[in-house]
């Protein structure tokens, strides 16, 4: 599995990370978001670590902008955006993380519009905010993915989850579970992380 940190702001906690070599970088611009990145930092990134721009429900010319300004690998669709908003972005090239919030009633049958327009899914657990709850889903409800997509499970993984994980990375359940999504757990305040209790996850975990 790979790894993916998300709601990354300041540059110095950035480079750092950037040392610990995961595979994604989330940076997150939706303005209603305490890790809302008004402006991009120009931080030099190996190709192998990919730039994620997560948005809600945002003019779909902005995003457009925005991956073109900030050369971003993949958008991540947090709101309700369509299958019709989806496949715009992607004659345009552009890859598609799509998110859904994971309740104990999801219906799995909602993915199958997004099938042929998104590149993978993200899981995350169904709360308050779009995100950044901390709040860990029933990941037993994944054994009803109907889907060969690879997905991104989010959803308040912190170190405490180091031994699920491990457990649910040999069952079959685990099988398309591309990524490991982790932000909030991983904080000292909003948009800056622990490295330490990153690397310490990444060293127990992948």
């Amino acid at each position: 599995m790979k790894l993916k940190v998300c709601g990354m702001r300041d540059s110095k906690n950035i480079s750092d990370l950037i040392g610990l070599q995961p595979d994604f970088i989330g940076f997150i611009f939706n303005n209603k978001s305490k890790r809302f990145v008004a402006d991009f930092l120009q931080i030099e990134m190996p190709d192998s670590i990919k730039k994620v721009g997560v948005f809600v429900d945002e003019d779909i010319e902005e995003v457009i902008r925005k991956v073109r300004d900030f050369k971003l690998d993949y958008v991540q669709l947090h709101g309700s955006e369509s299958v019709s908003y989806c496949e715009e972005l992607k004659q345009k090239g552009i890859k598609i993380i799509k998110v859904f919030s994971v309740g104990n009633n999801f219906d799995f049958g909602v993915l199958n519009p997004f099938e042929a327009v998104v590149n993978y899914f993200l899981f995350d657990t169904k709360g308050k905010e779009r995100g950044g709850n901390g709040i860990v889903f029933d990941w037993r409800l994944l054994e009803n993915y109907p889907s060969q997509k690879p997905y991104f499970l989010s959803g308040g993984i912190g170190l405490e989850e180091s031994d699920a994980l491990i457990e649910f990375k040999e069952k079959e359940v685990s099988k398309y579970c591309y990524a490991l999504d982790v932000n909030s757990r991983f904080e000292v305040s909003p948009a800056m992380k622990s490295i330490d209790k990153l690397r310490e996850f990444k060293s127990k975990v992948l």
